[in-house]
Formats: C-alpha cells, sequence, structure tokens
C-alpha cells in the first residue's frame, strides 16, 4: 500500500468521524446512525480501495452509487437531512479510496463536504421555518379556517398545509403544516407525535 494510500485512509477515518460525531450526533443524538454512517463510509472506502484500479474506477464509482442508491432503510423513519448525511460518508469513502497519486486534491474535496454539510445543517440557517404533523380534534374541511385555527394554535405564520386525513367519523384532522414563527420563539424538540388538542411537534427545522 502506497503512502497516498495511506493518507488517503486517514483523511477519510478522520472525516467520517467529523461528520458522524462533531456534526450529526451532536446536532441530532441518534447513536444508531452514527454506527451506519461509520460504517456505509469505512465499507464503501475499503471496496473502492481494492477494485479501484484504474480501468475501473468509473465504472466502479458510478456502480457503487447505482446500486447504494436503491437502498432503502426499512427499520426506521429517517429524514431528509440524514439522507443528506448518509449521501456525504458515502461519498467521502468513495472519493478516498479511489486511487490517488495526490492525496491533497482528494482532501479538499473532503473538507468541502465537510464545509457544506455544517453550513447547511447549522441551527441558525432558517431557525424560524418549521415543519409540523399537527392531528385536530375536530375535523376542519375548509382550507382558510384550517388556517387560521393552525396559526393560533402553532403562534406562527402558516406558510402550506397537506391535508392527510379528514376524519368526519371521529371528528379529527390530520395536516401537514410548514409555518414561520416570530422571531426569538424557541426552537422546538426534534420529536414526532400527535395530540388531541394541542398539536404534535416533528420539529424539523426546515
Amino acid at each position: 500500500m502506497t503512502t497516498s494510500a495511506l493518507i488517503l485512509i486517514g483523511i477519510d477515518l478522520a472525516a467520517a468521524l467529523v461528520l458522524s460525531l462533531g456534526l450529526y450526533y451532536r446536532r441530532h443524538h441518534r447513536r444508531d446512525l452514527v454506527v451506519a454512517f461509520l460504517g456505509v463510509n469505512v465499507g464503501v472506502m475499503s471496496v473502492a480501495a481494492v477494485l479501484g484500479t484504474a480501468k475501473v474506477a468509473l465504472g466502479l464509482g458510478l456502480g457503487l452509487f447505482g446500486v447504494l442508491s436503491i437502498i432503502r432503510l426499512r427499520s426506521s423513519e429517517i429524514s431528509q437531512r440524514e439522507v443528506a448525511y448518509y449521501f456525504a460518508a458515502l461519498a467521502i469513502g468513495l472519493v478516498t479510496g479511489l486511487p490517488q497519486t495526490d492525496p491533497w486534491p482528494v482532501a479538499a474535496l473532503v473538507a468541502l463536504i465537510l464545509a457544506v454539510l455544517w453550513g447547511a445543517d447549522h441551527p441558525a440557517l432558517l431557525s424560524r421555518s418549521r415543519h409540523q404533523v399537527v392531528r385536530l380534534d375536530r375535523a376542519v374541511a375548509d382550507e382558510h379556517e384550517l388556517r387560521a385555527d393552525l396559526e393560533e394554535r402553532l403562534g406562527g405564520t402558516v406558510a402550506s398545509t397537506t391535508v392527510q386525513e379528514l376524519d368526519l367519523v371521529n371528528d379529527t384532522t390530520l395536516v401537514d403544516v410548514r409555518y414561520r414563527v416570530p422571531r426569538g420563539a424557541a426552537r422546538p424538540a426534534a420529536t414526532r407525535g400527535t395530540a388531541a388538542a394541542a398539536p404534535a411537534m416533528q420539529g424539523a427545522a426546515r
């Protein structure tokens, strides 16, 4: 194994730890996905390092992305934010695993991926935007009435609503709502649930 390959392995492991522990776990505290990010990163890096010759490097890269893009994690729900971290872990493992004579351009690309994830997932970015799934304790068919009711309950300006279930028998409404809160409002916890009189939080700030 060449010196460049060893440097790239070191860069990959350091970047994977920064991505999964320094960025993701520090902000979202989901241990099972830390294992997934590290596993997919090291796995892809190892496969790319073994198979990534000059003749098959391009085909290998496209093949890995094609195969892994159809993987669907069914054990638990993951958000679009977590998909981004998953894809970043995959990309870092791939670019560091392929043979390179000069590791420093690869290091720059890895640093770029980490910087983009750090900035795009920063709590201050679009901090007033909220997304919740709310179950109201009455059936509301009128869109304007629904919007007014949600704004009163949520204390913000509703941007869009999507009614997922209108139950006229049990007199409930399940609605996906995106809204903006006033400046200085507290950031909700990252949970999801439903309640009868009060809305349930899916605190994924967009």
